[in-house]
C-alpha cells in the first residue's frame, strides 16, 4: 500500500489555527470593551516591540537572557555529562550513587536557591550557577541510566574482539546510549531556559526578560508584559523545533530502511 503524501506546510498552517483564533478574540475582547482597562491590544503590544527595538531596551534584555541561557547550559550540561559518563562506566558506581541521585533529582531546583544566594550573592554567577544546575541533573541522570543500560551481550562481543577501553567507549558503549544521552540534552534545553526566567524574578538585579516582566508589572505596562511573555514562548518554541531538528538528523541512523 503507497504511503499518503503529506505535504511539508500543512502541519504548520493547521498548527497555526489555533493562535489566530486567540488572536482574534484578544483584538475583540480588548476593543469591544470586554475586558478591563489593562487588558491592551495586540497593536499596543506591537507598538511597545517597536519602541523598545528602537532604544534598545528589548535587544539588552533578550541578548542578555540568551547569553545567560547558553553560558549556563553549556556548564551544566558538560558537567552532567562527563560526571554521568564516569559512574555509569562503573557498575560499582551505578549501585553506590545511583539511589542517591534518583534523590537529588527529586529536590526542587528552587530549593537550592537559599544556598546559592549565600554562596554566590546576587550577582551574574548566581544566575548562571541555577542555569547550570538546572541542566546538570537532566544530563547527569539520562547519561548515567543509558551507560548503565548498554547490553551485556554487546560488551561481551567487543571483549570477545579485544576492544581497547577507548574502543569500548565510542563504538560500543556512547552508540547504545546515545538515545538516551540526547533526552538528558533535550530536557536540559527546556529546564535550563525555565530557570533562566526563574533566575532572573528570583535573583533580580540586573537586565534580562524575567526583568522586563517584573518592570512591566511594576509599572503598569502591560504592553510591556504580554510582549515579554511572547518573547518568551516564541523562544521556547524555537528551542523545542531546533532540538526536534537536531534529534531527527543526528539519530536518523536509528530509523529502519
Amino acid at each position: 500500500m503507497s504511503q499518503v503524501h503529506v505535504p511539508v506546510w500543512r502541519p504548520y498552517v493547521l498548527g497555526a489555527i489555533l493562535p489566530l483564533i486567540g488572536l482574534l478574540l484578544w483584538q475583540t475582547a480588548a476593543t469591544g470593551g470586554y475586558a478591563g482597562p489593562l487588558f491592551v491590544t495586540p497593536q499596543s503590544v506591537l507598538n511597545a516591540a517597536v519602541e523598545m527595538s528602537d532604544d534598545g531596551q528589548l535587544w539588552t534584555a533578550l541578548f542578555t537572557s540568551l547569553g545567560r541561557y547558553v553560558n549556563g547550559l553549556v556548564l551544566g550540561a558538560s558537567a552532567g555529562l562527563a560526571t554521568g559518563l564516569l559512574l555509569g562506566l562503573s557498575r560499582l558506581s551505578r549501585l553506590l550513587f545511583g539511589p542517591t541521585l534518583r534523590t537529588v533529582q527529586q529536590i526542587s531546583l528552587f530549593a537550592w536557591i537559599p544556598l546559592i544566594m549565600a554562596w554566590f550573592g546576587l550577582a551574574e554567577t548566581s544566575k548562571i550557577v541555577f542555569i547550570a544546575l538546572a541542566a546538570f541533573f537532566p544530563v547527569l541522570i539520562n547519561t548515567f541510566e543509558g551507560v548503565g543500560s548498554v547490553p551485556t551481550a554487546l560488551v561481551e562481543v567487543a571483549r570477545v574482539h579485544r576492544f581497547s577501553r577507548w574502543q569500548l567507549l565510542t563504538r560500543v558503549v556512547l552508540p547504545s546510549a546515545v538515545p538516551s544521552i540526547f533526552t538528558g540534552f533535550y530536557l536540559a534545553l527546556i529546564y535550563a531556559w525555565l530557570a533562566t526566567l526563574g533566575a532572573e524574578y528570583m535573583l533580580t538585579s540586573g537586565n534580562g526578560l524575567g526583568n522586563l516582566l517584573i518592570d512591566g508589572q511594576e509599572l503598569y505596562r502591560m504592553d510591556h508584559v504580554l510582549l515579554g511573555i511572547f518573547l518568551v514562548a516564541a523562544i521556547g518554541f524555537g528551542l523545542n523545533w531546533l532540538t526536534h531538528l537536531l534529534e531527527t538528523r543526528l539519530l536518523r541512523w536509528r530509523k529502519p530502511a
